[in-house]
């Protein structure tokens, strides 16, 4: 028994040892996942600069705007490297644009435009409504931080708008704070004109509704602010509308 067991050992030992320096001799990237390594090495590591943003005219962002978009509504979304763009952004931040979108987990504005760390400011609220609080971060984002697009984006299926709509009674249920917010949005129902039945089943002028509150919200942060009145009269930034399609993923911008 031993002297059959002695070779036999020495055969495993020798074909254990073969087998490590075949391995030992492979090329190192073919021992790498496929896609592990090489999708990091493609991934956009780079944050705008304060150099990027001053050379970006507000209608050449909302093109970029555009542009992403559109990869968004294909599945193309740009591949980026989130670790080394957190790490660049301790640094400073130069973003293009600020965004007063809606609630709505649905609405996942930096995806949406296929934008990543350091690109766009976020402001959120139910019903994309401006206040006193998100037009003084607006001004931030303009006249302080260099962004030169504001946008109110409102979206398709609003819960604040429908509630707004219907009539919902929120104070109630006990809810003043939003029964105050639904009040801020009541005008654009009132405004909007309608065929058939004033009610949140009626989805063209549900939608309408929709794009008007949004362009309603609009003029009220120029009416709010004399400053960023100004830098648009002058040129330096837009402030326009858009409404997201839920559905579709596109967003539509409005001239206002």
């Amino acid at each position: 028994m031993k002297k059959n067991f002695l070779p036999v050992l020495a055969l495993s030992v020798l074909a254990l040892l073969t087998g490590c320096q075949e391995k030992a001799n492979e090329n190192p990237q073919e021992l790498m996942t496929e896609n592990q390594p090489r999708q990091l090495e493609e991934a956009v590591e780079s944050i705008l600069t304060a150099e990027e943003q001053a050379s970006m005219t507000p209608d050449e962002i909302i093109g970029r705007l555009k542009k992403g978009n559109e990869n968004f509504m294909n599945n193309n979304l740009t591949r980026r490297d989130h670790s080394a763009q957190r790490r660049k952004a301790m640094i400073g931040q130069y973003p293009q644009a600020i965004v007063l979108s809606c609630v709505d987990s649905r609405v996942p504005v930096e995806d949406v435009f296929d934008l990543g760390i350091g690109d766009i400011f976020v402001a959120r609220v139910a019903g994309n409504i401006e206040n006193e609080d998100i037009v003084g971060s607006m001004e931030f984002a303009t006249a302080v931080a260099g962004s030169k697009v504001v946008i109110v984006m409102g979206h398709t299926a609003c819960g604040a708008v429908k509630s707004t709509i219907d009539n919902v009674d929120a104070r109630a249920l006990n809810m003043n704070s939003l029964a105050d917010l639904m009040d801020e949005i009541r005008p654009a129902v009132n405004e909007t004109p309608v065929e058939g039945a004033i009610s949140s089943e009626n989805v063209e002028f549900t939608n309408a509704v929709i794009t008007n509150n949004a362009m309603r919200t609009v003029q009220n942060i120029r009416d709010a602010s004399p400053t960023m009145a100004k830098m648009e009269d002058e040129g330096k930034i837009n402030i326009i509308s858009a409404v997201y399609d839920m559905e579709s993923g596109k967003v539509t911008f409005n001239r206002d």
